[in-house]
């Protein structure tokens, strides 16, 4: 390792080595071989090359978010050091590096009136968001995060650098657009940008006791919600939020949210952007799992009022249930809810889950066949397999597993 012209490296038993190879969920255990810090993508190239050569594999994780533990003897490749983010507001565009986090490109995009498709943790990477498909807060409008990706800057598993678009390279832009890392090392995006002129959102308050009302009020509301309304639940063991972002007029928000309001509650400080909120639904250490919900009928409503939490439950539909042939891996998401709870779902619930997951949800000891319908899956496979045969690139959770 210590002889590529990468700078800096981190190999067992060096300070500092534990802490690199830690991931964000600090519980999971990381048996790499090495920590790679890459300055660039000139320096990213060079370890590919390295690693083909070698007969190693790459494991990329800009920020640490979902992690699943399986990368024993790779080198794990960080790229927080790569983390220019510009925008173009006449374009409204933004090029982002791929250590770059939400937070750096909504505050730059913020400065001129724009935001971006960021989910509920601004402390993730864009890249691996993307890379993911990624569910915004504006996913019911204007679908999966990675649909408003125009351009990726990759390294694929021959070290060679390229600039992939739907006309260069359909193929890998289709699967770098909600398939995961496992094709190619994301190295920069260029991704749209949204206007935020009418953008209102805040965070609703009310005691955890009152989490029942407070699912049933948002049943009401997303059973008819338009495209332009979309809200979030999470309760924690004190309290239960409703977490509201609206592309639309005050006074219309005020209208859809009738149910909320009848039930009193408390902002939780002023009403904000809501794409400038970060509200992780998990702790540094806590295990996780995601289901996508069927329907919210009385049972499945009863049942998670009385879980334990956390709980997070996130209404989909929209434009992520619409068929678009310039759509990414990840396609239609026909399910209507997402529910994020501990490592275990409430007993009951089995009945009313499709199975499938979001890529980004995926959780230790589940694989991308739980994120994918079989076609997709075959068709993401045999671009792994073209673009990669000798298995130099290795996602968190690989399409082969």
């Amino acid at each position: 390792m210590r002889d590529t012209r990468v700078r800096n490296v981190l190999l067992p038993g060096d300070a500092g080595f534990g802490e690199a190879a830690t991931p964000w969920a600090a519980g999971i255990r990381q048996p790499v071989i090495a920590v790679v810090e890459a300055a660039d993508a000139a320096e990213v190239a060079d370890l590919v090359r390295y690693a083909a050569d070698a007969g190693l594999t790459i494991s990329v994780q800009p920020s640490g978010h979902g992690a699943s533990g399986d990368v024993a003897g790779v080198i794990l490749l960080r790229t927080g050091l790569m983390d220019r983010v510009e925008v173009d507001p006449a374009r409204r565009t933004a090029r982002v590096e791929a250590g770059a986090r939400w937070d750096r490109v909504l505050a730059e995009a913020a400065r001129h009136g724009l935001t971006g498709p960021s989910g509920s943790s601004a402390t993730v990477s864009v890249a691996g968001f993307m890379a993911g498909g990624g569910l915004s807060r504006f996913s019911r409008g204007h679908g999966w995060a990675s649909d408003s990706v125009r351009a990726l800057e990759v390294v694929g598993a021959d070290g060679r650098a390229a600039r992939v678009t739907a006309g260069t390279d359909p193929e890998l832009f289709w699967a770098l657009r909600g398939g995961g890392g496992d094709f190619a090392v994301i190295t920069g995006i260029e991704l749209d940008l949204l206007p935020i002129p009418h953008l209102h959102g805040g965070r609703i308050l009310w005691p955890a006791a009152r989490t029942g009302e407070v699912l049933r009020a948002f049943r009401q509301i997303t059973a008819t919600a338009p495209r332009e309304l979309s809200l979030w639940v999470t309760r924690s063991r004190t309290t239960v939020a409703v977490e509201v972002t609206h592309l639309g007029r005050v006074d219309d928000a005020r209208d859809l949210l009738a149910p909320l309001e009848r039930l009193g509650g408390s902002l939780a400080g002023d009403p904000v952007p809501a794409a400038l909120a970060d509200a992780g639904v998990r702790t540094r250490r806590s295990p996780f799992r995601a289901e996508l919900l069927t329907g919210l009928n009385d049972q499945v409503l009863d049942l998670l009022a009385s879980a334990p939490p956390p709980l997070h439950l996130r209404h989909l539909a929209g434009a992520l249930a619409e068929a678009d042939p310039a759509r990414g891996a990840g396609g239609t998401l026909a399910e209507p809810y997402l529910l994020v709870t501990g490592p275990v779902i409430p007993a009951g619930l089995g009945p009313h889950v499709s199975g499938r997951k979001p890529y980004t949800f995926l959780a230790p000891g589940e694989s991308a066949a739980h994120a994918f319908p079989p076609p997709t899956l075959t068709r993401l496979r045999h671009i792994k397999d073209t673009r990669d045969p000798h298995r130099v690139l290795r996602a968190n959770f690989p399409v082969h597993q």
